[in-house]
């Protein structure tokens, strides 16, 4: 803090003792103080990785420590949902060889199935649905690595990227770092939860998630609860809640909005209405910390809900399971459901990271994602 105890955005005014400010870009990719534009004789020379080879993994930052990543921006040419999911950032925290971080690009910055939408997160923005742009805050001690692998099949024409950090930053030895994490399932189990996050040892602070759903049914999918299991929790949670688009901060459905700490920036319907339609939305603990001290788990139920009528006649058909008898009179009912889920978890732990589980093909991260017709 600054000698007057003022702050903006909960950093101080003049700079602590030997903190200093840097950045990484294409033309300066070591962040070496005075070395920023020198590409061109300071005319803009190099501002991109152009191209960004299919199947090359570059190394964007390699940075060594302490200090704090405080915000990345990148951008490739829009309207390519393959190359949005198939572009894969990794970040290694101290000279790990394990990644805390592995997620497809869009994903990362807040937006499921590769899309580009306007929106504006507390952490998470993307202007125009053009620019992506992010405020995790990430430190470490000795050393940051981050990569980008390019395995959409196709070359990327331009990768355009800034990495603004800190230097000198004073932390100390169990200081937590950021983990992101991306898993997709096509279709989910029946009467299983699908399972965001699950295999952290340590302690921590879960940060938020971005969920993405391409719905399977055309009945409403909303209504399975989202579970934390907390420091050796087994049969129950500690915490959960009455629906996922409750958990999201929305009542009643869910349509388009976005805010500082839930939004969901992308419902496109499928050309069947609610059959093959695409959601995605995030949601930010920051004023409401869910924090661990030795481990945690996060699902969501896979049910949904429709009319008695409309259920009745696909349960005696066979296609549909219900979790409790219908009863005569009940307009409203709940049923188990198959979707295609894809998440990503953000938290922060104490090192080491644990292995994550593997990490989706190709196949399986891009089916369902290519552009339709009526996008």
């Amino acid at each position: 803090m600054n000698s007057t105890g003022i702050s903006l955005g909960g950093l101080p005014l003049t700079p602590p003792p030997g903190v200093e400010s840097r950045a990484i870009t294409a033309e300066n990719p070591e962040g070496a103080k005075g070395a920023g534009g020198r590409a061109g004789n300071g005319r803009k020379g190099a501002p991109a990785l152009s191209p960004l080879p299919a199947g090359q993994t570059v190394t964007l930052a390699d940075i060594q420590g302490p200090g704090c990543i405080r915000h990345i921006w990148i951008t490739t040419p829009p309207g390519y949902p393959l190359q949005d999911r198939n572009v894969i950032l990794r970040f290694y925290w101290e000279g790990q060889e394990q990644p805390s971080v592995e997620c497809p690009l869009g994903d990362f910055f807040g937006m499921a199935h590769g899309r580009r939408r306007p929106f504006a997160s507390a952490l998470t923005l993307m202007p125009e649905g053009r620019g992506l742009s992010c405020y995790y805050t990430m430190p470490f001690r000795q050393r940051a690595r981050i990569t980008v692998e390019n395995d959409s099949g196709e070359d990327v024409a331009h990768l355009f990227y800034q990495i603004d950090y800190t230097v000198g930053d004073e932390l100390t030895a169990d200081t937590a770092c950021f983990h992101a994490q991306f898993r997709r399932q096509n279709p989910t189990t029946l009467k299983q939860d699908y399972v965001i996050l699950d295999g952290v040892q340590g302690r921590g602070r879960f940060l938020g998630c971005v969920v993405g759903l391409r719905t399977l049914d055309d009945h409403w999918w909303g209504e399975g609860e989202f579970k934390f299991y907390l420091d050796g929790d087994k049969d129950y949670p500690t915490l959960c809640g009455t629906g996922s688009e409750d958990y999201a901060c929305s009542a009643w459905g869910i349509g388009v909005h976005d805010t500082p700490y839930h939004g969901c920036p992308l419902y496109a319907r499928g050309e069947k209405g609610a059959l093959d339609a695409l959601i995605s939305y995030y949601r930010w603990h920051i004023l409401d910390p869910i924090y661990f001290h030795k481990d945690i788990k996060v699902a969501v139920q896979q049910m949904g809900g429709a009319s008695v009528a409309a259920v009745r006649e696909r349960v005696e058909r066979g296609e549909l399971e219900v979790p409790t008898p219908l009863a005569e009179g009940q307009q409203f009912t709940l049923f188990e459901r198959q979707d295609d889920y894809c998440s990503t978890a953000f938290w922060y732990q104490t090192l080491p990271t644990a292995p994550f589980p593997a990490f989706p093909d190709r196949a399986l991260r891009s089916v369902g994602l290519e552009k339709r017709p009526s996008e």
